[in-house]
């Protein structure tokens, strides 16, 4: 059985293509947002709604660095506070 560390160094972990948020509005949020995404399709026509979809990509790449930047953070803190914590005896 492999490690937990050695599935990571393989680059066998991929969490955030496998975990589905547990918040209770999640998935009608997201049901909503579907439906508002063919409405607006409907609305601009396809060239215009293409442009849009562009633009929400870029915001998607913002968000993504964002997001992996807050992870590293976090986890060199939760690191850090184990690292105080085991120093600390």
């Amino acid at each position: 059985m492999k490690t937990i560390l050695e599935a990571l160094y393989r680059g066998e972990i991929h969490p955030g293509e496998t975990i589905v948020p547990s918040h209770p509005e999640y998935r009608p949020l997201s049901r909503q947002v579907a439906a508002q995404t063919e409405q607006w399709r409907d609305r601009l026509g396809e060239e215009a709604f293409c442009e849009l979809e562009e633009y929400f990509d870029l915001c998607d790449s913002v968000d993504s660095m964002h997001v992996e930047a807050v992870f590293l953070h976090g986890f060199r803190l939760g690191a850090n506070l184990m690292i105080e914590v085991m120093s600390k005896r």
